[in-house]
């Protein structure tokens, strides 16, 4: 896929101008509430489409700088691919602003830019002393070497420089992955009268469809997205990085809530147990200890727990790593490598975050073999290594497993034998469970096919093709349908892929007047009408008829002559028997007349068929039988 979507992010302390930088830049006012206009600050996450072109599709999310509203940052921020930290020049840096750039460190944010805001409120040289400021705050961060961006969004004045600075920053960066299973966190759900239940977020990874069967976790509610929209517009699809709103049928407003996961495979983990590895901030105000009560923010979701270490009882500060476990009060959905933040929930503080070492935790006891155990996880075994490389990417040559894992030849190829592995060509592999996924999304495919197109043989292998390209390799989907064909499970007609269960049929509701049909040709024999007048005459409308014409051509149930003339197959038949039985190995057009009977309204096109279907060639005046 060609196009790439990002999501930025605006984060900075609460009046620094996040919201009027984000209107400057997008002419949208994310600042939609009620609430937020009479207290003038952010609450909800804001969102605004920044920028699209050919390649990019840009969306901005206005995070909420209140301390009371800092659930709702993190969950804006955890999806978002730069974040664009905004400091005000007539104030600086800010406590809010120190807790975003740890929260943001923390969440694993890797590209960033300063913008410095209302810089017409104050003189140029105290511009220079706010960004000394800035540089001493941002040591050790992600903003440590960001670009500075002086702008007014009053006057406009840097606008367009800090969006020119964002989309070039951009153009050189990696999106997220749409390769792999959907996933979206649920951050915002309500109703749309008419509609019914709409959710809205961010796709952390693969794709989703309009029309496709999905889940909801933890609960496990299955539902369908029956319509799809970004930045307001309908769309067929929403690919990671983008932000969707989904109309989901199947379920109630009053099912849903925000931190629940919308995903399209049984593959993610539910659980309330998080083998983890963790920093702390610098100036952490109390004693955290043994089985503290925390508040994690982990997607969406925002569930209280106790953590739990096995190498120490309390925690004060420490600049390393500490492996741990979050022992959680509520299920959640995540995976290895997921990020999070962990705050105290009285009183307020961040304590620290970090990422998912193991979703699947459980009890350890205290002491130095759970923590080289812990270790031995963090590092990941060479099987797990392998799995997840080949979880994200879907297939891999032994080269690419060697530069994904860190792990030399002999050890990927003696691991390759394991049953969760297979070669899928001469030297590409593949995950055994993303095969089987695969599989099942061809057959639904397929089953939606044919629901909707009775009468086809089966769908263009091509077009099958083309919609799964987006997000698999081709020679692995060529490997899933060659080895369906050889179970039985798939079969390929010509250019056209099908259920094996499948045999096209006329729908139900149009037996009768097709039985019609035919019999009024049949009866006519070979002095036929024009075929779209039995048409008529049997009630069939023209938004059924060239499918159905197609359909009784393939089965031999008519011979199309031309556009116009049609005649049952078993008169087809049998005019060729007695052509053939009264010429010889070549003969003329007068010849077939008199063979035939038939006026030269039928006749030519008659012959002219007989050419395009290879029993004869014409060559000058005549014609000559072919063996077949």
């Amino acid at each position: 896929m060609s196009k790439r979507y990002f999501t930025i992010g605006m984060a900075g302390h609460i009046d620094h101008g996040k919201t009027s930088l984000t209107k400057a830049l997008t002419n949208v006012d994310t600042d939609r509430l009620k609430e937020e206009k009479e207290r003038q600050i952010s609450i909800e996450l804001g969102f605004a489409p920044l920028y699209e072109d050919e390649e990019l599709q840009i969306s901005v999310v206005d995070v909420p700088g209140h301390e009371r509203f800092i659930r709702q940052m993190i969950a804006g921020v955890a999806g978002i691919d730069l974040v664009v930290l905004v400091v005000a020049a007539d104030e600086g840096v800010m406590p809010q602003t120190r807790e975003h750039l740890d929260i943001l460190g923390f969440l694993g944010i890797r590209s960033g830019i300063i913008a410095i805001t209302k810089i017409d409120r104050v003189e140029e040289d105290f511009i220079e002393l706010v960004k000394d400021d800035i540089l001493g705050e941002l040591k050790d961060t992600v903003f440590e070497n960001a670009p500075f961006m002086m702008v007014d969004s009053l006057s406009k004045k840097g606008i367009s420089e800090l969006k020119e600075r964002i989309i070039d920053t951009l153009k050189e960066q990696e999106m997220r992955d749409v390769k792999g299973a959907f996933r979206l966190p649920i951050d915002q759900v309500f109703t749309v009268k008419g509609q019914g239940t709409v959710i809205r977020g961010t796709v952390y990874e693969g794709t989703v469809e309009e029309g496709q069967q999905l889940r909801v976790l933890p609960s496990g509610l299955e539902v369908r997205a029956r319509q799809l929209q970004v930045h307001h517009q309908p769309a067929k699809k929403a690919f990671a990085g983008q932000r969707a709103a989904i109309n989901l049928s199947g379920i109630s407003r009053d099912e849903l809530e925000r931190g629940e996961v919308l995903v399209s495979s049984e593959h993610f983990i539910v659980t309330n147990t998080i083998d983890v590895a963790i920093r702390v901030v610098e100036d952490l105000d109390h004693l955290v200890k043994q089985r503290t009560p925390i508040k994690c923010h982990i997607g969406t979701a925002e569930v209280m727990g106790r953590i739990v270490f096995f190498d120490r009882n309390e925690l004060k500060e420490d600049n390393g790593e500490i492996l741990c476990q979050l022992r959680l009060d509520e299920k959640i959905v995540t995976k290895r490598g997921d990020r999070f933040i962990v705050r105290r929930p009285s009183p307020q503080e961040t304590i620290g975050g970090g990422w998912v070492i193991d979703p699947r935790g459980n009890k350890y006891r205290f002491g130095q073999q759970t923590m080289e155990e812990l270790e031995k996880k963090k590092a990941g075994t060479p099987i797990e290594r392998m799995n997840a490389a080949l979880y994200e990417a879907k297939s891999l040559t032994i080269e690419e497993l060697i530069k994904r894992t860190a792990l030399d030849e002999q050890s990927i190829l003696a691991n390759l034998k394991d049953d969760q592995f297979i070669k899928i060509s001469n030297k590409e592999y593949a995950l055994t469970s993303v095969i089987d996924f695969i599989e099942e999304d061809i057959k639904d495919r397929l089953e939606d096919y044919h629901s909707g197109n009775a009468m086809r043989t089966g769908m263009y292998k091509a077009e099958l093709l083309q919609t799964l390209q987006t997000a698999f390799s081709r020679s692995l989907l060529e490997f899933i349908i060659d080895n369906g064909i050889s179970k039985g499970l798939f079969v390929k007609k010509d250019q056209y892929i099908s259920l094996s269960a499948f045999s096209p049929h006329v729908p139900k509701s149009w037996e009768k007047r097709t039985e019609t049909l035919v019999n009024e040709l049949k009866k006519d024999g070979l002095q036929v009408a024009y075929l779209n007048d039995y048409l008529k005459k049997a009630g069939i409308p023209d938004s059924i008829s060239i499918e159905l014409k197609r359909f009784l051509e393939d089965q031999g149930v008519i011979v199309m002559l031309d556009d116009q003339y049609a005649w049952y197959g078993e008169h087809f038949a049998e005019a060729v028997r007695k052509l053939k039985e009264h010429t010889k190995d070549e003969f003329e057009v007068s010849q077939a007349k008199e063979s035939v009977e038939l006026s030269r309204k039928y006749l030519i096109p008659f012959l002219e068929r007989l050419d395009s279907l290879g029993y004869t060639k014409r060559i000058d005046n005549k014609r000559i039988w072919k063996k077949k």
